[in-house]
């Protein structure tokens, strides 16, 4: 379960379970995440990542890619979002990353002329390995 829940991290669930179970588990959504879009009665299939709280063409697209299904509960989107561009809100939407870690990806943006690999991620304030493994799939320069 990633994105914005309250304890995002592999949930080990029954055969069966549905997104619910699995948001459940996660201790629910955070304060403001909009899981409209989320299809909770969805039965989960092993190893998918449920992606919470992330705007529809994400979600949309998450379900392309990611490991059968549909809606919001994939893994990561088929249009990572773009370093380069995104506003603090499009990054908002991504695991880990709340409005201040979002204003310092937008801070390093600007003063090195934007992203020329997403790995220059790793040099922004507040992101280390672990959360870096999190967003790289989800993020391009």
């Amino acid at each position: 379960m990633s994105g914005k829940v309250r304890r995002p991290g592999i949930q080990h669930l029954p055969s069966g379970s549905r997104v619910a179970d699995a948001l459940r588990a996660a201790g629910g959504a955070r304060e403001g995440a909009d899981v409209t879009g989320l299809n909770q009665a969805r039965v989960l299939t092993d190893g998918e990542q449920v992606l919470v709280g992330l705007p529809a063409a994400q979600s949309a697209a998450a379900g392309a890619e990611g490991s059968g299904g549909s809606g919001t509960a994939q893994a990561g989107p088929t249009a990572p979002v773009s370093l380069s561009t995104a506003t603090v809100e499009q990054l908002d939407t991504l695991p880990g990353v709340g409005p201040v870690l979002a204003q310092h990806i937008i801070d390093y943006r600007t003063e090195h002329g934007g992203y020329r690999s997403v790995d220059e991620l790793r040099e922004v304030d507040g992101i280390g390995d672990r959360r870096f493994a999190d967003l790289r799939p989800l993020v391009r320069p």
